[in-house]
């Protein structure tokens, strides 16, 4: 059974993850808008794992007695001022997710709640590499710089990116 202030703290981080699915959503309708059907691409798949994440705890909360409240969702941004500033933006967010993924570990701690930091573990690690990746892409968007033809090879930078990624997944899936 899970404590009343886990269970609460566990349908606030679903809150998040909601809003982040919405938020790369938004972004992938203004990378297809913007004609860049790579980071459109990309940014589909990340709403869809971010769902993925949120359907995770909703499915543990039914392990655990605990119940889930779907949350309702704020409308994220619809425009951006570059592809530069809304990258910046994701990466904003996922270090805010990883800060609650953090504070739901310590709040497991002290309620000695071993079960859901057990369960943490996972979100831990996903979000080290969120981080990373979104590190990884704003990086290759320096490099490439603000010239003329920029937009579109860091399309094609986040394109050969969510190929990989997914191809990754695809591996893990199967092992």
């Amino acid at each position: 059974m899970i404590s009343k202030k886990m269970e609460s703290a566990l349908n606030e981080q679903m809150g998040l993850e909601a809003y982040a699915s919405f938020l790369y959503l938004a972004m992938a309708a203004w990378c297809d808008h913007q004609g860049l059907r790579g980071c459109t691409a990309f940014m589909r798949r990340q709403s869809d794992e971010e769902k993925e994440h949120m359907l995770r705890i909703v499915n543990y909360m039914s392990t655990v007695a605990g119940r889930a409240v779907i949350p309702a969702v704020s409308q994220p941004p619809q425009d951006y001022d570059s592809v530069r500033s809304m990258f910046e933006q994701v990466y904003a967010h996922e270090q805010k997710v990883t800060k609650s993924i953090n504070h739901l570990v310590q709040l497991a701690d002290e309620e000695k709640d071993y079960s859901t930091h057990h369960f943490l573990q996972w979100y831990i690690a996903e979000q080290r590499e969120e981080e990373d990746l979104m590190r990884n892409i704003l990086d290759r968007i320096r490099l490439i710089g603000d010239g003329s033809n920029s937009l579109y090879f860091i399309d094609k930078e986040v394109e050969a990116i969510n190929q990989a990624t997914a191809a990754g997944e695809s591996e893990e899936e199967t092992a």
